[in-house]
């Protein structure tokens, strides 16, 4: 079977990614990715906000620090400075040692260091760049438009200093994701992952406290971005689009692909059935293939995505009425 590929025009041997995780944190792990047969990785990304809050966290140790901006400056650089170090580190060290396509990752809520540190990433010999962008919407006197502004800016800021390939991680927080994806594809983005996964709170109400949801996601989640891998890879032309949510075994790899993904994200499967899994994964989509009579990737891939389907409103639903009517002996009364 061939299972080549290209993802923002990156040549892949398959459609897998193992996305940005701790997964992918270490050169031991990503030779070990690239032996169980990976497509292709997106390194664990570097955190704009963490590397704010640990650069405060080194001021606020000492009060003279606060006495003198000058001090405040110098540690906020030193502290970026040494993260960004090792990072790039990170991306000299892959590209020595592997040979499947090494995507960087930066995780980023605003546009003011990420143009450079963008610049770095490439001149370290990243092959493309992945942009995790997540501005929470917690103010209520800013309109939608404004949130999406920034994702925009700090898109296009990136962009016009890079000539690798550049991805944006969206979340499904939008009111309108279709005219968001397409802003965006309009700017020149190559890739869309849908989607990111946020961290979530729960509420122990024994200890009565805030705490931490599941981290990982779920078999079940595949269906939230199912429905706009269906929707955008139809309509969004001048992009790919990359599934990052759910899927862990082949089926689901398969159904997104049929929907319409040019590559599939895999990341909770593999810290719960650890790095095999890449293995298992990728041989069961050759035996469906195979007992599909499809020789490649190219063969199905969006067959079942808005375009093509009898039925493309199914893609817009989104009320269950006319499921029920149709099935009212089993309606609970």
């Amino acid at each position: 079977m061939n299972l080549r590929t290209t993802y923002m025009g990156l040549e892949l041997k398959n459609p897998l990614i193992v996305s940005s995780s701790g997964l992918t944190n270490s050169l031991r792990k990503l030779k070990l990715i690239e032996e169980k047969g990976a497509g292709a990785l997106v390194l664990k990304s570097l955190f704009e906000e963490q590397i704010n809050n640990e650069a405060q966290h080194v001021i606020d140790k000492d009060e003279s620090n606060v006495a003198y901006p000058e001090a405040q400056d110098y540690i906020h650089n030193y502290v970026k400075s040494n993260n960004l170090g090792t990072y790039l580190d990170l991306i000299r060290e892959a590209k020595e040692n592997i040979n499947i396509p090494v995507i960087a990752s930066i995780n980023c809520i605003s546009s003011n260091d990420w143009v450079q540190f963008a610049k770095d990433i490439e001149s370290a010999g990243a092959d493309a760049l992945e942009l995790n962008i997540f501005v929470m919407p917690s103010s209520k006197n800013l309109n939608s438009n404004e949130f999406e502004r920034l994702y925009l800016e700090i898109f296009t800021k990136v962009k016009e200093q890079v000539s690798i390939p550049v991805s944006v991680k969206l979340g499904s927080y939008f009111t309108n994701i279709i005219n968001m994806a397409n802003q965006l594809a309009v700017r020149g983005v190559n890739s869309l992952v849908l989607f990111n996964k946020y961290f979530e709170p729960d509420i122990d109400i024994d200890k009565l406290c805030l705490t931490t949801s599941d981290v990982f996601t779920s078999p079940k989640e595949i269906k939230k971005s199912l429905k706009w891998v269906g929707l955008l890879s139809a309509m969004i032309k001048d992009c790919d689009i990359s599934s990052s949510t759910g899927v862990y075994d082949a089926e689901g790899m398969i159904k997104m692909i049929l929907a319409g993904a040019k590559t599939v994200q895999i990341c909770s499967t593999v810290y719960e059935n650890g790095f095999d899994v890449i293995e298992e994964i990728l041989e069961n989509l050759q035996t469906w293939m195979k007992k599909k009579n499809f020789n490649s990737i190219d063969e199905f891939r969006a067959i079942l995505n808005y375009d093509q389907i009898k039925d493309p409103f199914l893609y817009e639903r989104a009320q269950f009425m006319k499921h029920f009517s149709n099935n009212e002996k089993n309606a609970i009364v």
